[in-house]
């Protein structure tokens, strides 16, 4: 299933703490040789005032207006019609190994706010059009997890096939969605199996996009997919990143017992490979909390602004 075309998919909005999922599909995107292939039309699934357009200058300097929608990218040259594996980079010492050659898509946008089914329905029709064998979600919740930490990851699958390959876990969530599950039932329906990855963001810094978050998702598809990720700068944005927290809570007394209790607790999982239970029940409790979609229903504990 993951040795044909895969489609990697991540949305701004409810399932992007951090911005890393986002950030992860963009990796991707800067690094592997795609052009867009199908965007949805805005027009009929945004609200305007929610998701606004954006005005910035283009490379031509001229001032346009970007507006909220969702692409579907592909690969310039498929492994259908390449004999040999096409390099993510020019740098790069290795490149995507096997079938997986050039055999990457992206779906990259904004959670829609209306109209979910036709959506859906849109986005699974361009799947099957392009004969994607495979889909993976990209996500990042807001989670009770220090920074000082490395960022837990949390996989799953719908598809009794998938997870006996992978040896994954199926979550047992049960309330309100984000678009991601919307899609992944709707491909399964329709004959396409489906794998979900999700980071755990420190909500304290729910403001800021999370560079480690990033990595780390990219470490997880890395290992699953088994393609090579050139990492660029984001290790290093990563390590400042934390930095930058530490020196904000090391002013904050409040903040840095409560980052210290958060330690605590994490470091009394032995390994990360053992905390995948108690990943999936923090990824439930966020789901639950958010389900008024006002936020992450966290009232008490300290917030870095």
């Amino acid at each position: 299933m993951l040795n044909g075309r895969l489609l990697v998919v991540a949305f701004e909005g409810w399932n992007d703490a951090g911005e890393a999922a986002t950030g992860a599909v963009r990796v991707l995107q800067e690094q592997l040789d795609v052009s867009p292939l199908f965007v949805i039309d805005p027009e009929l699934y945004y609200d305007y005032q929610f998701n606004r357009p954006v005005l910035a200058t283009d490379d031509d300097g001229r001032r346009r207006l970007t507006w909220p929608s969702a692409t579907l990218s592909g690969p310039s040259v498929t492994a259908a019609t390449s004999e040999d594996p096409a390099p993510l980079a020019d740098d790069a010492e290795l490149s995507v190994s096997g079938a997986n050659g050039a055999n990457i898509f992206l779906l990259l946008g904004s959670e829609p706010s209306r109209s979910w089914k036709a959506f859906t329905a849109e986005i699974i029709d361009a799947a099957l059009t392009h004969d994607i064998s495979a889909i993976i979600f990209l996500g990042a919740m807001l989670a009770d997890v220090p920074h000082t930490r490395p960022i837990s990851i949390f996989a799953s699958s719908e598809n009794d096939e998938m997870r006996a390959s992978l040896e994954l876990e199926r979550s047992s969530y049960e309330g309100p969605v984000g678009i991601l599950s919307v899609l992944a039932e709707a491909a399964e329906d329709a004959g396409i199996p489906t794998l979900s990855i999700w980071a755990s963001v420190p909500h304290y810094v729910h403001n800021a996009p999370s560079p480690k978050a990033v990595l780390a998702l990219i470490d997880k598809l890395e290992e699953i997919v088994d393609v090579v990720i050139p990492r660029g700068d984001l290790v290093e944005e990563a390590g400042e990143w934390e930095n930058g927290i530490n020196v904000l809570a090391g002013d904050d007394e409040d903040m840095a017992a409560y980052i210290a209790q958060l330690e605590q607790a994490r470091d009394t999982v032995e390994s990360p490979e053992a905390s995948g239970e108690a990943i999936a029940k923090e990824f439930e409790r966020y789901l639950r909390k958010s389900s008024d979609g006002k936020g992450d229903g966290r009232n008490d504990p300290p917030t870095l602004r």
